[in-house]
């Protein structure tokens, strides 16, 4: 079965609700109630898709993953411990379906962002993940992404990573 990772359409803010409400969902079950439990809505997802570049993966027409793309911020949180660059890309929402896991979805979606992050051209892929069981660290290391730190956001644990298009 082919996998397709395009840029997402408006006509798909639906589907991607649904599927990040499906991952919330099932996090939710084997994690307990925690900030990964939210489901965003249509609404919420078409903001997101007007503010941010989205990925979508698609398996035989349906969406099965998906990961947003925004331009990184640096004064809007503590940049501190990423490496200094001109242009940087935060990673949002990587999101695959559960059914789906261990299949590569979400390392082909992770390639796909740094393929984005070359063309735009951008120096870095900012990201965060959860400084627990259910965070993804060991993945995005997996991935090629380096761990750069330790953070808090609103009392939440987190650890900064980051990947460099051009390694200073």
């Amino acid at each position: 079965m082919s996998l397709q990772i395009t840029s997402a359409l408006p006509s798909d803010a639906r589907a991607i609700a649904d599927l990040r409400g499906v991952v919330a969902r099932h996090m939710t079950l084997h994690h307990g109630q925690g900030h990964w439990s939210p489901c965003p809505s249509k609404a919420e997802v078409t903001r997101q898709l007007r503010a941010s570049h989205v990925l979508v993966a698609r398996r035989q027409g349906h969406i099965v993953g998906t990961v947003r793309l925004a331009t990184a911020n640096p004064l809007a949180f503590d940049s501190g411990a990423f490496t200094s660059v001109e242009t940087a890309i935060y990673v949002l929402g990587l999101a695959v379906a559960p059914e789906c896991r261990k299949q590569g979805i979400g390392r082909e979606l992770m390639e796909a962002a740094k393929d984005v992050a070359r063309t735009r051209p951008a120096q870095a892929l900012w990201l965060d993940a959860y400084d627990s069981d259910v965070g993804a660290g060991p993945f995005y290391s997996r991935c090629g992404f380096r761990r750069v730190g330790p953070t808090t956001f609103k009392e939440v644990a987190l650890v900064y990573y980051e990947w460099l298009a051009d390694p200073y």
